[in-house]
């Protein structure tokens, strides 16, 4: 039995950041990754001949700091895009700089408006964020670290003032729709932070706590800009030639198309791996970095877990909404009324609060809304290998598109891309003439392609019974598990999903601090 000091299962973004921390501690690392290549979500295909999709994820918003610097791309980051809220009757709006520090295509006004609400919500993230980049407190063992980390967010609010404390508490679990109303009168600006409140969230912007959907992506940042957002250089199959790169230069071995069929434990101790080839090699510590569900209910004999725990494991809620609509164009698309260079941005389809909730109400039945809201991009202008010269991919994230459809995905997946590309035709005309080839992935696809139970991109919801000691259940929130050896690292994980690399980060801190169940 070949032998390694940590495994870790799962070679997306978190489990080779994991896998470089701990390579550069000097432990001997062994990383499996099932598929043909690592970077699972950021690893695109081929979808098209001679056009390629960039990955399930399109826009880099959260990658933490400390995380780019380990992977060398501190100094590397490219510039920060705009966000495009776009309009079908008028001029959109533009949100220029990190989250809107300058607006185009508005009132005076209203500009200023959503500079105030902007400041209230960056700070208001600003104190969560605290929380975010280190472990969750362990109830009834509350350390001098954790009442630090308190003190500090209590000691920030009341610098601010009384009411901007309350404020806080006020806000921290309201819906989004409610605190847009409170500030805005544009219904541009509106339904734009309604759907970053919500995308990829099983939540309407009238549902309560929707609004800490927007607190966390706001807690993400690039280049040291809170809310700022980017593509990479080369587009994200360089951004996860980079994690590679990063993970080798530690030491890490890597082997790919290579598949774990069981973690191998004996009277509660983690003892290695089994592979599908039947080979077995044995190491003290695994590091699961794939969804806590296939971990637990796959991986792990459930001999070794309590009744208690896997139940808990059972209803961890991981069903997506999302579709990604990928479109090879003969040209750069043109979208009504956006400057050239704002293409290279995000435009997003959200008229007001009304059409993103119109949106959901189907889907909380299983059903497709007639008049879906999207973020689109054109990856080709970041990352030109992509496509052929001259041409063009588009890629689109749809919201909402549930993982369960009543009517079954085979009948209404060509019902529902027809309904995108109609949109899509409303804001870019003539586009349907210019494409070639498409690809539609569904919840269903999302889930068989990337190994992601129920298609969820954060490995479970990202809701407030769902996070912190709560994420993915309270007795594995701290990266270590019920089976000692055995951590998570995982965007089902602390602090959640988006391209950040802190659950694979704080894991191996974890690790490296010696922490055992």
């Amino acid at each position: 039995m070949t032998s390694f000091d940590v495994i870790i299962i799962g070679g997306g973004h978190n489990g080779l950041t994991a896998a470089t921390l701990l390579g550069k501690s000097g432990r001997k690392v062994l990383l499996l990754e099932a598929a043909g290549n690592v970077g699972g979500a950021l690893h695109g295909y081929e979808f098209h001949p001679g056009f390629r999709a960039g990955g399930l994820a399109h826009i880099v918003n959260r990658l933490d700091p400390d995380v780019a610097k380990l992977i060398g791309l501190q100094a590397e980051l490219p510039e920060i895009l705009p966000t495009v809220a776009l309009s079908e009757t008028g001029m959109p709006a533009v949100l220029r700089g990190a989250y809107g520090e300058r607006t185009d295509g508005v009132t005076a006004a209203e500009a200023v408006r959503f500079s105030e609400l902007r400041e209230k919500l960056l700070f208001q993230a600003g104190i969560l964020k605290r929380f975010l980049k280190r472990r969750p407190p362990e109830i009834g063992a509350v350390t001098a670290g954790d009442m630090a980390a308190f003190a500090s967010a209590g000691w920030n609010m009341i610098r601010r003032g009384r009411e901007e404390g309350r404020d806080f508490l006020r806000m921290l679990l309201m819906n989004v729709a409610d605190v847009a109303d409170e500030y805005l009168t544009d219904d541009r600006l509106k339904g734009l932070i309604a759907f970053d409140a919500t995308l990829g969230i099983h939540l309407g912007p009238r549902s309560p706590t929707s609004l800490l959907g927007l607190h966390y992506r706001l807690t993400g940042e690039a280049g040291g800009a809170a809310g700022a957002q980017f593509m990479p250089r080369g587009g994200m199959s360089a951004l996860a030639a980079a994690f590679e790169k990063a993970a080798v230069s530690a030491g890490v071995t890597i082997r790919t198309g290579t598949s774990v069929t069981r973690i191998l434990a004996d009277r509660g101790e983690t003892k290695g791996i089994a592979l599908a080839s039947g080979e077995k090699i044995s190491a003290p510590v695994v590091v699961s970095a794939i969804h806590p569900q296939m971990t637990f209910l796959t991986l792990v004999d459930a001999a070794e877990l309590s009744t208690g725990f896997l139940r808990a494991v059972k209803n961890i809620r991981s069903k997506g909404n999302v579709a990604r609509l990928d479109l090879a164009l003969e040209r750069v698309p043109e979208f009504s009324g956006v400057l050239p260079e704002d293409h290279r941005g995000r435009l997003v389809i959200a008229r007001s609060i009304d059409h993103v909730e119109n949106t959901f109400n189907p889907a909380k039945y299983g059903e497709l809304s007639e008049d879906p809201v999207m973020e689109i991009t054109v990856p080709s202008l970041a990352d030109p290998s992509l496509a052929p010269a001259g041409a063009a991919t588009l890629s689109a994230l749809v919201q909402f598109a549930p993982y369960q459809l009543r009517e079954g995905w085979e009948a209404g997946k060509p019902r529902f891309q027809k309904i995108v590309l109609d949109v899509l035709e409303r804001h870019a005309p003539s586009i349907g003439k210019s494409i070639l080839g498409s690809s539609l992935m569904t919840p269903a696809d999302i889930e068989a392609c990337y190994h992601m139970p129920g298609g969820h991109w954060h490995h479970g919801e990202l809701q407030a019974d769902q996070l912190l000691v709560n994420r993915p259940v309270n007795a594995a929130c701290r990266y270590s598990t019920p089976l000692r050896g055995l951590y998570l690292a995982s965007a089902g994980s602390h602090p959640g999903g988006g391209i950040s690399g802190l659950p694979g980060f704080l894991a191996a801190q974890s690790i490296l601090a010696g922490e055992r169940r």
